[in-house]
């Protein structure tokens, strides 16, 4: 079987997950090309991974040969990228957030659409295995109809990881712990607990980080089938704990945290799943974690790719997970509750 060939495009802090996922799926991906602007990016990342190093986004582009991008760069350059991917025929697997605002993503994704090649986000956190176990269990009606859904992220990053320039700004990230941070799991909870309708906030940025951004966020949510809910999102959280996502059903409730599931039914029924992994990247190393949900990811894309079906995470799914940041803290900002639109 022909391997698919994918070119990484961005060699810096989010590469080592992907790039030791795809060593491990060599048998089904070449990396055709390793791709950043900077010298010591490029050499850097040469004396880790055994893969092609370039030096020209062009010679990538031009290469008939490469069906994919992986694209891994600052989220300000996604869409100017993404074009040009996709102008050049290349279907694309694109780092989390979309872009820096939602009307810039928006504007990516109908490029991938109209030149007809796929768009995957990087959302993995819809790839562990509790996070699937949970999913089929809500798409085959187990829980029953919801009643309530909550989201809790108590995450830690010090000072010096906002000291770095750019991030926690408008201009590179585009936000703050919503957009960068608990965008993972704000993903995930609304592909478990579907469309929200409305929601009222608080954000804030507290006294342990100076940042242009939010690191703090409190709000409450109204689903479109009449569920309630809450959303905490914060990196203000010392010394970080595992994610949660708690959903309350007519049948029973579950606890998805970490890696972690516990479901308990009415009728007596109990699940009970731990993987054996830690969640990781909670604290002060952000990438600190497992890269086995990568590896699934890129996996699940590249069957994407050789059957023609979609990837688990779409581009269009993702601008659900941004609308709904984007109401979050314009109700923040207003003081008022805002709408979700469609």
């Amino acid at each position: 079987m022909a391997r698919t060939r994918i070119a990484l495009v961005g060699l810096g802090m989010a590469v080592d997950p992907h790039a030791r996922s795809l060593l491990e799926l060599e048998d089904r991906v070449e990396v055709a090309y390793a791709f950043s602007p900077t010298e010591e990016r490029r050499r850097a990342f040469s004396e880790r991974f055994p893969f092609p190093i370039c030096d020209s986004l062009e010679t990538i582009l031009t290469d008939r040969n490469v069906a994919a991008v992986l694209i891994l760069t600052p989220p300000n350059t996604h869409l100017d990228l993404v074009r040009r991917a996709a102008a050049a025929g290349k279907h694309v697997l694109l780092e989390k957030p979309v872009e820096i605002t939602t009307a810039r993503s928006e504007a990516l994704v109908e490029a991938c659409r109209a030149a007809g090649v796929k768009l995957g986000m990087v959302l993995q956190h819809r790839f562990r295995p509790a996070a699937r176990k949970l999913a089929s269990l809500v798409r085959e009606g187990e829980l029953g109809e919801f009643l309530g859904a909550s989201a809790t992220i108590r995450l830690w990053r010090p000072q010096s990881y906002y000291d770095e320039p750019g991030r926690g700004t408008l201009a590179r990230d585009g936000g703050g712990v919503l957009l960068t941070q608990g965008i993972h799991t704000l993903d995930l909870y609304l592909s478990l607990a579907g469309p929200v309708a409305e929601v009222f906030a608080y954000a804030a940025t507290t006294r342990l980080h100076r940042m242009e951004t939010e690191d703090l966020v409190c709000g409450s949510v109204r689903f479109a089938d009449g569920a309630l809910g809450t959303v905490e999102a914060t990196t203000a959280a010392y010394p970080g704990s595992p994610e949660r996502i708690d959903l309350i059903g007519a049948k029973g409730s579950a606890r998805l945290a970490g890696t972690g599931l516990e479901v308990s039914f009415l009728d007596g029924r109990e699940v009970h799943m731990e993987s054996g992994t830690t969640a990781g990247g909670t604290g002060a190393s952000p990438m600190d974690f497992p890269h086995a949900w990568h590896r699934d990811l890129i996996l699940d894309f590249v069957d994407a790719i050789e059957t023609g079906g979609d990837p688990m995470v779409t581009g269009q799914a993702a601008l659900n997970v941004h609308r709904f940041i984007d109401a979050l803290l314009e109700s923040s900002r207003s003081g008022k509750p805002c709408m979700i639109r469609s």
